[in-house]
């Protein structure tokens, strides 16, 4: 008789050679090592942590508290099957700009709105990890084919672009200083090697900072960084709590984002599970349903929508180390930076210029990863239905193309994704009729598929 699996694995001290030999998800390594593979990944997730919040008007400070707070509970609620820090999710980003009207500089005045409709996204999304729990991922990876998944990842980063150029477009300092944050971080993606490469967003704007001050505080030009919050900020205490507001329209139109998070992170636990060489796929429902309720349990207290994050993937595929015991190092250490508002005042020194320089960096780098889906799984562009699914939801999604359902705006994004599933359920069903055209026509145009 099978033994009925427990919640929990059963955990077991890794034996082999770090320099060989990864370690599994249910391996654990001592305290001391397993304390600097924590830190690791809480600074490869400073664009999740930081920078996500910075863009839709929300206090870092507390951001980084409650990821931490969120990256445990994520540990118990998947049973320390899926290794995973939880951090901001960029798929929220255009959702809360359409709904709050956030101009891209300071606190946002309408987060109260935010909150309650990721709150909302949560509950979805928890529940969607319900239904999979019992029912399995088929039915999603049907509704979401590559095709779609895709299209939604790329219209996340397209959509956004022009709140990232408008952010750096107040003068030519700010345009050049956002073009030297770009060039910074290029440069660190492009010629490190390593975890320097992995912290390409924190090292790229620490970099530009450092120029940023040279030109202002120091030679006068532009508008100089004031540290006079830095130097009366404590070093310890409460972050800023906010309180949600449940308003329907704000609610309608940020839950869909929940879609856009199964999709994100089908993939990320596909990725996983390729390299651990172990199949994930039965904790896939447990860990949507950990995202649903780390989501909700955010916003409630004035946190970002959360989310799976492919830095913490590349810095596993770097130290070649699976285990689950060393995210509960990082949500602890998170928490602890999050405790100091002076950390938060640092951050709130960064110039609007070198944000919006990174925010070009991301939402382009978003982009690229939805064309990636493409590629990687061999998307067939041959096929009539499957050019007609990305070029049509691409433009709706870049000129965010919005539909109205009752008083229910859905947005670009919202409007975009909606199309990807509707189309690709409706035009694949036809897809196998088409006849075959003819081998040769004088004004046949070939269309060869990505590879």
């Amino acid at each position: 008789m099978q033994e009925k699996e427990t919640w929990f694995p059963k955990f077991k001290p890794y034996q082999g050679n770090l320099d060989t030999t990864p370690v599994q998800t249910d391996e654990y390594l001592p305290a001391g090592k397993s304390i600097i593979l924590g830190l690791q990944h809480v600074f490869a997730m400073f664009g999740a942590t930081v920078l996500a919040p910075l863009l839709m008007g929300f206090d870092p400070n507390l951001t980084i508290f409650i990821t931490g707070i969120g990256t445990i509970l994520f540990f118990l609620i998947t049973g320390g099957r899926l290794p995973s820090y939880l951090g901001s999710s960029f798929a929220f980003i255009g959702a809360v700009v359409a709904v709050t009207g956030y101009s891209g500089v300071g606190a946002n005045p309408n987060i109260g709105l935010a909150l309650g409709g990721t709150i909302a996204c949560g509950i979805v999304y928890a529940l969607i990890g319900l239904l999979v729990m019992k029912t399995g991922t088929n039915w999603i990876e049907k509704l979401m084919p590559p095709v779609v998944t895709g299209v939604i990842v790329m219209i996340i980063g397209l959509n956004l672009a022009p709140v990232a150029i408008k952010s750096v477009s107040a003068n030519q300092f700010d345009s050049w200083m956002a073009l030297i944050t770009i060039i910074c971080i290029s440069v660190i993606a492009v010629f490190t090697r390593g975890m320097v490469r992995r912290l390409l967003l924190l090292l790229g704007l620490l970099s530009s900072y450092l120029i940023y001050f040279l030109f202002t505080n120091v030679m006068g030009f532009g508008s100089a960084i004031d540290f006079t919050k830095v130097s009366e900020a404590a070093w310890f205490g409460l972050p800023n709590f906010q309180s949600p507001v449940f308003e329907m329209n704000a609610m309608l139109m940020i839950a869909p984002v929940a879609i856009i998070l199964v999709a994100e992170n089908l993939g990320h636990f596909k990725a996983v599970s390729a390299m651990t060489g172990k199949n994930l796929s039965p904790y896939m429902g447990r860990g949507f349903f950990a995202d649903g309720v780390c989501t909700s349990l955010s916003a409630s207290v004035g946190g970002t929508g959360m989310t799976t994050y492919a830095e913490n993937i590349g810095v596993m595929a770097v130290t070649k180390v699976y285990a689950t015991t060393v995210f509960i190092f990082a949500g602890i250490f998170a928490i602890l930076l999050g405790l100091s508002p002076k950390f938060g005042a640092v951050i709130s020194t960064i110039p609007v210029a070198l944000l919006g320089g990174a925010s070009i960096v991301v939402f382009g780098l978003i982009t690229v990863a939805g064309a990636k889906i493409w590629v990687d799984n061999h998307v067939d562009f041959t096929k009539n239905s499957t050019l007609i699914i990305g070029a049509v939801c691409l433009i709706m999604g870049t000129g965010n193309y919005s539909l109205q359902i009752g008083g229910f705006d859905l947005g670009g994004i919202g409007t975009a994704t909606l199309a990807a599933i509707l189309l690709n359920l409706f035009l694949n069903r036809g897809e196998d009729k088409e006849l075959p055209e003819p081998a040769s026509t004088a004004t046949e145009v070939e269309v060869k598929p990505v590879a």
